[in-house]
């Protein structure tokens, strides 16, 4: 019997299904606020769809301000550009329209509106002493769950490291699924926001802080995105694919959100940090290779897996089991377009010692199933680096596994 006490947070409400962003409006009332501000990346911004929140917003007697300059990986920076426009346009509450990168903005945005200081202040776990302003998240990607989870991950700037802030204030109040805003994701984005998902799932599923209600989540994860992820991608019409990743995306946010995750994103933040390398890529680029490093540790749980993305493991032990799901996982990305490894990103041998040692320091390291030494870690981020290209002369290239 485990003496650690567990919890379950998620947003209080959570809306789904085409045109749930007409009920923005209502809830922003319901919370009797004035202005509220929308963080946003420039390219929603320049689509229009800010603009369109907000006349659904104006509509409802609520006045806005926008701040469209959510970074792919937002920063320390960009986190204090947000909220002196918070303050100088008297914002009373913000609603976070994006992916992970405007959700997670929004977040830091909100935390130093309430709590004051700076972002650099909260890193690490509960550090917050006051509730965000009200934020209600919108989102318009189905992987990184940030609409509705307690991680906030800001670029420092100076240390090039992602900053892992894990706070049960920074949950949004309300979360917003319409799939119809994801019709127009392309192809790369739909993977590695999928995959991205794909790993929330497994990550908690392995972890050392996993219950059965995580697990629930998990497993039901670990089937829609085999059939639908696939779909989404080869199809980025297909309403029914966009919605039920929408739901896999969040009921993998579920699962991450309580049980936390692993060496995976304790590796990814890094990469994403020291590169500003897109986040659901890296751990897509990792999946496999951590989840071989935790097969000994979780053998009959990633027989599991195997068994849930559809791999026929009849008459296998669970060894042999436990390694389909590696080989499902592989196909998956190899169907998806994901780069071999990061050596394709630019990433450089040199860097792995430094990105190792901020790995053994990230937030997520602390519920992997197998505990990694220094060297253990630099052995992933090596076999993740993918294969070497050398250039033999102006017109040919020879590959290097």
């Amino acid at each position: 019997m485990s003496d650690v006490l567990k919890q379950f947070v998620m947003p209080s409400e959570n809306l789904f299904g085409p045109g749930a962003i007409q009920e923005v409006g209502k809830k922003l009332t319901d919370l009797e606020v004035k202005k509220t501000l929308i963080v946003t990346d420039e390219g929603l911004h320049e689509l229009g769809l800010s603009e369109q929140i907000a006349n659904i917003i104006t509509a409802a007697g609520i006045e806005v301000a926008i701040f469209p300059k959510a970074e792919p990986n937002p920063t320390d920076k960009n986190i204090e550009d947000g909220i002196a426009v918070y303050h100088a346009e008297n914002c009373d509450s913000i609603v976070s329209l994006g992916g992970g990168s405007a959700h997670d903005a929004a977040k830091g945005i909100g935390i130093i509106a309430s709590n004051g200081g700076c972002i650099h202040d909260y890193e690490g776990v509960d550090q917050t002493q006051n509730p965000l302003v009200p934020l209600i998240a919108i989102n318009t990607t189905a992987g990184t769950a940030s609409e509705m989870t307690r991680f906030t991950i800001i670029t420092d700037t100076a240390r090039k490291v992602k900053m892992a802030i894990v706070d049960k204030h920074v949950t949004p109040l309300v979360s917003i699924n319409d799939p119809e805003l994801m019709i127009g994701l392309p192809p790369a984005l739909t993977a590695a926001t999928g995959l991205d998902a794909l790993t929330h799932a497994i990550e908690a599923f392995v972890s050392t802080n996993a219950t059965p209600i995580t697990d629930a989540c998990g497993e039901k994860v670990l089937q829609l995105i085999p059939e639908f992820l696939p779909r989404a991608y080869a199809n980025g019409t297909d309403l029914e694919a966009r919605e039920q990743m929408v739901y896999a995306q969040f009921l993998a946010g579920m699962a991450f959100n309580n049980a936390s995750l692993g060496y995976v994103h304790a590796i990814a933040h890094q990469l994403g940090g020291f590169y500003n390398l897109p986040h659901g890529v890296c751990n897509a680029i990792l999946l496999p290779h951590v989840c071989r490093f935790n097969l000994t540790a979780r053998t009959e749980r990633f027989a599991k897996i195997a068994e849930l993305l559809g791999a026929n493991i009849e008459g296998l032990s669970k060894r042999d089991a436990a390694e389909k799901a590696i080989s499902v996982i592989e196909a998956l990305a190899k169907d998806l377009n994901i780069p071999s490894g990061f050596r394709e990103l630019g990433a450089k041998d040199e860097d792995i010692e430094i990105l190792a040692q901020n790995a053994m320091l990230d937030v997520c390291a602390a519920t992997n199933p197998r505990k990694a030494t220094l060297e253990d870690i630099k052995q992933i981020i090596t076999n993740a680096m993918g294969p070497v290209v050398v250039q033999v002369n102006q017109n040919e290239a020879v590959t290097v596994s």
